[in-house]
């Protein structure tokens, strides 16, 4: 065989060997969605109906149970979590919803690579316009007034808690349909200068009621901060140091959020900080959270955990936001809550 020859055979086995792996890897994960897609006894009930975020009252989140509508957008009464859950025909990885405007991430296996996209949904949960995401889904908001929509991306690492990552956060005006790609362009003030720096990363986006003012984290020189952003003028502006994933409450006026308790760690604990005086109160959940908390009123908080037992499961659990009490469990097998 000539030299060309068996080059060109090398080359035809390798892609044979990259096609097999991915294909083997695609089974895989095929038959791992299989077995969790059948149900489980003394489970949840959940079954097939019409949802709407129209539907006051109600509070939305993802299905994490085991069955068929695992991952399915779905709806319980606010008053009566517990009671059976209603699941549409839409399956997202994140999901949020405000003003009869919804997101909804989707991370879809190829056998090559993943395909990742962000639904804009309309108040019947149908699609309006999709857009392509640079990476993994991690976190969704949208305004209270239904007018912005944002998510945040892993585009490289797999966590928060990895050694190396890289997200990206867009922010969407869902009446112009003009896209904001990355936050990374908007100009930042620290510490009352102008700050430039190539290691910038942004996530976790929170929107005020004027549909101008925002907060989400920065990251910059191994350091978190909350900023302040003005959508209008395109500028975030740092506020306190050692905070991930903000949350607004609805009256405005404080942000839950999680800190990181000792450097260096994958350890959070949910704090809310009073914007007004910069104190923070510590909240009665001593479990690490790795969640953007989402508040049902403006007493009370909501936020995801692992499930004990559970490989990659949730639960929904919700505490006090003013550090009394005790955490409750909210929904079990659930994530990514909405309160309509």
């Amino acid at each position: 065989m000539t030299p060309l020859g068996r080059r060109l055979l090398v080359l035809v086995t390798a892609v044979l060997l990259l096609a097999g792996v991915g294909t083997g890897i695609v089974l895989h994960a095929a038959a791992r969605a299989d077995r969790a897609n059948q149900p489980r006894s003394g489970g949840p009930g959940v079954n097939a109906g019409k949802v709407s975020l129209d539907q006051k009252g109600r509070l939305m989140f993802v299905n994490a149970a085991a069955g068929p509508h695992r991952t399915a957008v779905a709806s319980v009464p606010a008053g009566d979590p517990d009671s059976g859950r209603t699941a549409a025909n839409l399956k997202c990885a994140r999901f949020y919803a405000a003003a009869g405007t919804g997101v909804c991430l989707q991370s879809v296996p190829g056998v090559l690579k993943q395909s990742n996209r962000a639904l804009l949904l309309d108040a019947g949960l149908r699609t309006v316009r999709t857009f392509p995401l640079a990476g993994n889904p991690s976190r969704a908001r949208v305004s209270p007034s239904g007018r912005f929509a944002a998510w945040t991306v892993f585009v490289s690492g797999e966590s928060y808690s990895s050694a190396f990552f890289s997200t990206r956060t867009s922010i969407l005006d869902t009446r112009t349909m003009r896209l904001t790609p990355s936050l990374e362009t908007f100009s930042i003030i620290k510490d009352g200068k102008q700050y430039h720096a190539s290691d910038v990363n942004f996530w976790g986006v929170t929107f005020a009621a004027d549909d101008d003012t925002f907060y989400a984290t920065l990251n910059t020189a191994n350091r978190t901060y909350l900023v302040r952003g003005s959508l209008s003028r395109r500028t975030v502006t740092t506020l306190v140091e050692n905070v991930e994933c903000p949350s607004l409450s609805p009256d405005g006026t404080r942000v839950a959020f999680k800190k990181r308790i000792l450097s260096r760690t994958n350890l959070w604990h949910e704090y809310v900080l009073d914007l007004r005086t910069l104190r923070e109160t510590a909240l009665a959940e001593r479990h690490s959270v790795d969640d953007q908390a989402t508040w049902l009123d403006d007493h009370t908080l909501a936020y995801a955990l692992p499930s004990d037992g559970k490989v990659g499961g949730s639960d929904l659990w919700s505490v006090p936001a003013d550090g009394s009490g005790t955490p409750r469990l909210l929904i079990a097998g659930a994530s990514s809550p909405a309160p309509l």
